[in-house]
């Protein structure tokens, strides 16, 4: 019975080995799953239509309208007072402290991107017969146009880390590391406050004797003396913030983003509020300070803008529609100050116009021609 027993537990210790190895496995097969998921997301995702007689040697496309991404990048500071703050001021003539835990917020900047999504009221059909030479249309999957008769491949963002920049976490000194005997068997705070403030000024001592050469202990090496100066620098910042108290602050600890539709000229356009004590708020959220956006329009031209429903069915007007983007000066407001200018392209501040069909009808001299998805203008036509 007893050898059975201990059979028993090995088999059980050798199941639950097997059971780990084989949760190990499927974790590292999981996460690599999901690493390729993640890069065949982060890249744009084209499709290949064809013109052929099935479709009437058509492809249906949109153009793009511009998107102005606003991103808010905010910081998250917490003050926490130290237990000694009250005589801080007695002991270390020290009268600036933190008298209360805190949590609060600031808005570190904002940036500006813009990108194209498909415009509702610009779909077009790219009318391809049998007899040209452009067999085929590159667009992205929501219906942008890329390329008419050219291989297409979207351009890659060469810095595929998504993840933020992180500041390395200086580790900190406990100062219970620091504490004698005396300081704690002491039997109140006041008392506990005195000894720690012998020992700041104990610290600052020996500091000054290595400085000043009074030191019997003084290292010859430079490197093994400056490391002996740096951790009394440590213990002293230790020792003091239990009377000033500390400050921890969170950089990029969180990131907003707000779209903007840029139809027309802005004018102190509120994108979002800010509040000290709640961080981004709503537009209408009086708690917090406005973020507001101005936009002008840059660079007019006085082009006449195709009206649509009206030449979609004229012959004379058969052929591949494209942007011509405009330009656009943008400012961002925090109150009075100025945190952002720069200047966009914008597809609603530009014209649409028209490349006639018989460019593709020269079967000699195949035409290609790229396009910027983003805008809807035409990169390049090769021939």
């Amino acid at each position: 019975m007893i050898k059975f027993l201990r059979y028993s537990l090995k088999l059980l210790k050798v199941v639950k080995m097997k059971k780990k190895l084989f949760l190990k496995q499927i974790v590292i097969v999981s996460l690599f799953l999901l690493g390729l998921v993640v890069s065949v997301m982060s890249q744009t995702k084209v499709v290949k239509r064809n013109a052929v007689k099935n479709n009437d040697y058509g492809v249906n496309y949109y153009l793009p309208k511009t998107v102005l991404e606003v991103c808010a990048h905010i910081s998250k500071i917490e003050t926490k007072a130290g237990p000694y703050y009250k005589y801080a001021e007695k002991y270390l003539g020290i009268s600036n402290v933190i008298l209360e835990d805190k949590l609060y917020y600031e808005l570190d900047g904002v940036d500006v991107s813009s990108r194209g999504v498909p415009d509702k009221d610009k779909s077009y059909l790219v009318e391809l017969k049998s007899g040209t030479t452009a067999p085929f249309v590159y667009l992205t999957e929501s219906g942008l146009i890329c390329t008419i008769n050219a291989e297409y491949l979207p351009e890659t963002n060469e810095d595929t880390n998504t993840n933020k920049p992180t500041t390395p976490v200086e580790s900190k000194l406990s100062p219970a590391n620091l504490f004698t005997e005396e300081y704690l068997q002491a039997g109140s705070i006041g008392k506990m406050a005195e000894i720690a403030a012998k020992q700041i000024y104990k610290i600052r001592e020996s500091r000054m004797d290595i400085l000043t050469g009074n030191s019997d202990n003084v290292p010859k090496d430079g490197e093994a003396l400056k490391i002996i100066l740096q951790q009394l620098e440590a213990q002293e910042k230790a020792l003091v913030e239990l009377f000033t108290g500390t400050t921890t602050i969170h950089k990029n600890f969180r990131t907003i983003a707000f779209d903007v539709d840029p139809g027309t000229d802005m004018e102190k356009e509120i994108i979002f509020r800010f509040s000290k004590h709640l961080g981004v708020v709503g537009s209408d959220d009086l708690s917090g300070s406005p973020v507001y956006m101005n936009l002008k329009q840059i660079d007019k031209e006085d082009l006449n803008i195709i009206d649509n429903s009206k030449k979609k069915d004229s012959k004379s007007d058969k052929g591949v529609f494209y942007n011509i983007p405009g330009r656009g000066a943008v400012e961002i407001y925090f109150g009075v100050n100025r945190i952002y200018k720069g200047v966009f392209e914008i597809t609603q501040f530009g014209t649409t116009q028209i490349l006639a069909n018989p460019i593709f009808e020269n079967k000699k001299a195949p035409v290609q021609v790229y396009f910027y998805p983003e805008t809807g203008g035409i990169k390049k036509i090769n021939q």
